[in-house]
């Protein structure tokens, strides 16, 4: 095994004895690059899968803990701006563990446990601020988990109710959050900042939540209607229903019309005041149940005598007189009933929610080169109808067919086609480059090779004649060896250079080959 490894390692040492100057250099760099990537895959295959340890962290907490992995020798990375902490995943659990023993992190509005050093003789003032605290901690720490939000902190004003009156002073809360860098709140964020702190304190109005960023802006409305969106808000919502529309019908008109023949401009107005109307209505119904009821029963009997005077009391009071041929008497009955029933009504409660649209103004025009066959009143019902245009409210509409400027769009594509064909040059140029240069490495290659194999078969030739030669002086020796054998008796002893010439033509005997080899890489050294 031995033998193999040193002939093997010989018959490399003579073939890169044999490459040229500028095989050499090649083969060196190439072996230097094959082993160098080879170290970064194993590098790559064997580095650690990284895991978060903590997120949304503090600058105060990022550092503690940083430290605290620091002194445990336990490696790390800083993500996210270096608010989250990664380890790697077989070693997260302990080292939770170990910076959970240390305390951390601590708060992240950097304040301690609010019921830490209350004890037994607190007060009732006490109590109700720790509470107070605990709460506004609670709070942040669930705003900061919203993605876009670095740090928050919550202030709450909670009032001590007071007896006998039901006149209360308001709860209010003030919220200030710290965006990532480069990020600012949107619309559906604040509400959700809102609704969380409304929902998550006791009489709590989402009309007294105030929300600011560290920068001073202000998110929600000051004038305590509800609204919740503050002008710049709002200028936010009237752009997303404009682009809303906008895009819809300009996607549209491009189908139609082809892209490019038609431009859409919307422009909506917005209702953002909040307005509540009350509705009753009455209704009568036979089947209600009465109320009152009134039954009056009038009777009158009376006699007539004959030639007498006298008469009969009527319903209005007065008398009538007649006179009568009989005897007979007058009489008479009245019956009367009143029933008063129940009437129902109906009230209806009616909150308008601001930033419904209130007018909405669109305007379109068409190249009259490329849209002369489209109907401007098709085109208009066709606007209307896709973007629910209501004229009776103040809507406006409007299509028009005009020649489009193109001279912008001639110029892009006259640059577009020169840069094209600039990149196309500098393409080609490229290519000839690299081509001119892979050429002269393959004709230094191809030369290299001739002058290899011219020198391996003058080797071979020199060898060749070598290996007869010794085969010669072999066979001359063997022939003496065989005629001094004969005088053995005269010299009985052999030299030590005999026995030296007898193992050197047993091994060109056995082993030509290999020793034509050697002889060739003394050749080449020489």
């Amino acid at each position: 095994m031995k033998d193999t490894l040193t002939r093997t390692l010989a018959r490399y040492r003579q073939q890169f004895a044999a490459f040229t100057p500028g095989q050499k250099v090649v083969a060196i760099i190439g072996t230097g690059a094959l082993l160098l990537g080879g170290f970064m895959v194993y590098k790559w295959a064997s580095a650690p899968s990284y895991t978060p340890l903590y997120s949304n962290l503090s600058a105060s907490d990022a550092s503690a803990i940083t430290q605290e992995l620091d002194s445990s020798g336990t490696p790390y990375q800083l993500t996210g701006g270096g608010n989250t902490i990664m380890v790697p995943q077989n070693m997260v659990d302990q080292a939770r563990l170990d910076v959970a023993g240390k305390g951390l992190p601590a708060s992240s509005s950097g304040s301690t446990d609010p019921f830490k050093n209350s004890g037994i003789a607190s007060s009732d003032f006490e109590q109700q601020t720790n509470v107070r605290m605990a709460l506004e901690n609670d709070l942040a720490g669930t705003i900061e988990h919203i993605d876009g939000i670095n740090t928050a902190v919550v202030h709450l004003a909670i009032p001590q109710k007071q007896a006998f009156t039901d006149q209360q002073d308001p709860v209010t809360a003030s919220v200030l959050v710290q965006a990532d860098p480069g990020a600012s709140l949107s619309a559906g964020e604040v509400q959700t900042i809102v609704q969380l702190v409304s929902s998550s304190v006791d009489g709590l109005d989402p009309a007294k939540v105030s929300v600011a960023d560290s920068t001073g802006r202000v998110y929600t409305s000051t004038t305590g209607d509800g609204t919740g969106a503050d002008p710049m808000m709002q200028n936010q919502q009237i752009s997303a229903v404009q682009q809303d529309l906008q895009g819809r019908l300009q996607a549209m008109m491009d189908r139609v019309v082809g892209p490019g023949n038609s431009t859409v401009q919307v422009t909506p107005v917005l209702d953002f005041d909040k307005t509540t109307t009350d509705t009753t209505t009455y209704t009568q119904d036979p089947n209600n149940p009465i109320s009152s009821q009134t039954i009056t029963n009038e009777t009158y009997q009376g006699a007539d005598a004959t030639g007498a005077a006298g008469g009969v009391v009527g319903p209005d009071g007065q008398l009538t007189t007649g006179t009568g041929t009989g005897g007979t008497g007058s009489s008479y009955v009245k019956k009367g009933e009143t029933q008063d029933r129940a009437i129902g009504s109906t009230v209806q409660h009616v909150e308008s929610t601001p930033g419904q649209i209130q007018t909405l103004h669109i305007g379109v025009a068409m190249d009259t080169a490329t849209t002369k066959a489209f109907s401007s009143a098709n085109v208009r019902n066709l606007i209307a109808s896709t973007a629910g245009v209501n004229l009776k409210r103040g809507d406006t509409i409007q299509v028009v067919s005009m020649p489009f400027d193109r001279s912008a769009e001639a110029a892009a594509a006259a640059e577009l086609k020169a840069a094209q064909a600039q990149q196309s040059t500098v393409a080609r140029n490229d290519l000839i480059r690299k081509g001119a240069l892979g050429g002269v490495v393959l004709l230094m290659l191809l030369l290299a090779l001739i002058k290899s194999r011219r020198r391996a078969k003058q080797r071979a030739q020199a060898t060749t004649l070598v290996v007869e030669q010794l085969r010669e002086n072999a066979a001359a020796q063997a022939a003496a060896v065989e005629a001094n054998h004969a005088l053995a008796l005269a010299a009985p002893e052999r030299t030590r250079e005999d026995d030296m010439l007898d193992e050197l033509n047993t091994l060109i005997e056995r082993q030509p080959e290999d020793v034509a080899t050697l002889l060739r890489g003394w050749l080449t050294e020489r």
